[in-house]
Order: C-alpha cells, then sequence, then structure tokens
C-alpha cells in the first residue's frame, strides 16, 4: 500500500514537473496594430425642391395681391459642429442688369417709364419655424417667420437678403437669417444652433433641423414691388424709391421717377442656401 502511494506521488510529480517544462520552453511573439479615427466636421443641407419656381401674372388681380408658392422648398439640416442657416439672392454672373437685379431674358414693351432693373430682394420668403438663436441680433427682423404683410401695406418682414455685392457673403448681425446668426458664438449665448439631425427624429420632425419655405411676390398695381428692402430693412427698394435714389434706372426725365414701374418682361434669378459652421 505504502508502495502504491508512493509511486503515486512520484507519477503526480513528473505529470507537474511536465507541465512546467512545457510552459517554461514555450516562446511567444507579439506585435498590434493602432487605429486612428478622424471625426471631421459634418455640414450637411438637403432640399427637396422643383428645379425652377414659376411666377406668371396675368391680370391685376395677381400683380395686386401677389402669388404664394406653399412649402415649395423643404431644408434638411445635420451638423456635427454649431451651425447658421441663411438664404440670398443671387444671379448671374454676366447680368448686364447688376449682380442684385433679376436678369432680363425677354422684354415685352419698354417705354420711358418702364424700369428693367427689378432688384433681387423683391421675393419674399416665409420659413415654417422661428430662428431660436438670435440672442444678441441687431437685426429688425432676425428671420423669416413672419407672415406675409397685407398685399397692401408694404413691409420688410419677408424681403429676402441681398449681399452689396451680389455674393454669397453672409448677412451681419443687422440680416436676417433661417437659423443662427453673424459673429463669433461666446460661452451660452444663444447665437448658433447646437450640433443634430433631422433624422435623429425623422416623425416629430425637430424644428431646428426641418425648414418648410414658402415664396411670394407682390408686384402691386401698378407694379412696383413694395416689398423690396435693403439687408436690414432700413431703406426700401421698390421701383419708384430706387428710381429715385438712381437716375440710371430711368430712361426719362427727373419728373418722372414717381412714374416708374417694372418693364413687362421675362426675369430670371435664383436663391443660395447656406448652412456653414458658427466658428
Amino acid at each position: 500500500m505504502c508502495i502504491m502511494k508512493n509511486v503515486s506521488k512520484l507519477v503526480t510529480s513528473l505529470f507537474l514537473i511536465g507541465i512546467v517544462t512545457v510552459i517554461q520552453a514555450q516562446k511567444s511573439s507579439q506585435t498590434g496594430v493602432s487605429f486612428v479615427m478622424d471625426l471631421k466636421p459634418v455640414l450637411q443641407l438637403e432640399m427637396t425642391s422643383p428645379e425652377q419656381i414659376n411666377f406668371v401674372f396675368n391680370n391685376k388681380k395677381e400683380l395686386a395681391n401677389g402669388i404664394v408658392k406653399n412649402a415649395a422648398t423643404i431644408l434638411k439640416v445635420t451638423s456635427t459642429v454649431k451651425w447658421d442657416l441663411y438664404a440670398v439672392g443671387r444671379t448671374t454672373k454676366n447680368n448686364p442688369n447688376g449682380n442684385t437685379f433679376w436678369e432680363q431674358e425677354k422684354s415685352y414693351s419698354s417705354t420711358v417709364n418702364s424700369v428693367a432693373n427689378l432688384p433681387l430682394s423683391l421675393l419674399e420668403i416665409k420659413q415654417s419655424q422661428i430662428n431660436t438663436a438670435t440672442e444678441g441680433s441687431l437685426a429688425t427682423y432676425p428671420d423669416y417667420s413672419q407672415d406675409f404683410a397685407n398685399p397692401f401695406r408694404s413691409s420688410a418682414g419677408n424681403s429676402l437678403y441681398v449681399a452689396a455685392d451680389g455674393s454669397a457673403t453672409p448677412p451681419n448681425r443687422s440680416g436676417k437669417y433661417i437659423a443662427g446668426q453673424s459673429g463669433i458664438s461666446s460661452g451660452d449665448k444663444k447665437d448658433y444652433m447646437p450640433a443634430g439631425s433631422f433624422y435623429s427624429n425623422i416623425k416629430k420632425k425637430d424644428p431646428n433641423f426641418y425648414y418648410k419655405i414658402d415664396y411670394r411676390i407682390l408686384p402691386g398695381y401698378p407694379a412696383i414691388f413694395p416689398n423690396a428692402y435693403n439687408s436690414d430693412a432700413t431703406v426700401a427698394e421698390n421701383i419708384v424709391a430706387s428710381a429715385n435714389a438712381n437716375t440710371v434706372l430711368v430712361g426719362g426725365a427727373a419728373s418722372n421717377r414717381n412714374k416708374s414701374f417694372a418693364e413687362p418682361g421675362a426675369y430670371r434669378m435664383y436663391v443660395q442656401y447656406v448652412l456653414l459652421e458658427d466658428q
């Protein structure tokens, strides 16, 4: 019995020695791979809109009351950084009328008092959601959320922003933004829009990332476009006001300026929507 115990101990000892020997004899070579992730700022603006939106004025009622195109453009925002969004009126680079006017493609009738230089700002827009980042804004109208004004009362509330040189330069603090505003954000000041995406909550259509845009053109009768104003809504740019400010716009004598009206014809311009990082 004693012999069997000794044999058992010997076998166990040899087994353990074998394991230790194998472990000590096992060699390894190790290496690894590193990973780098660069999350670039994402600014994505999606637009759903007809390629061309037509305003055709055939009678006095349409001239007097204007024509509205409801929800003609849908804007969806995705951004991983603070952002601002604005609209700006543009025309072709080679527009003979100048970079802040509609391009006249055809004239139906030209008279001594007719004016072909129609300001881009005559186009009015209305956004479906208010701008929630207007703290510190100096604008009379910080966005385009107000309803279109009564056709028989002049208003600058929805007049489209146009840069002085006709470029895509952003508005200053006195101009209109769809969301956010001009300037450098600081601290907790609500002067920018936070990061986020329309797609994070599609069913609810988060108002900070989803905008329906209405358009209106109100020529008036006679057609002088009474709601055309400059970028900070302080200077009227309707046909008569512009004619009085600039004799180049009128072909006749100075005494005829108050008789000026838009020249019948076909005109073209476009609206550029710009999503940019708030610095």
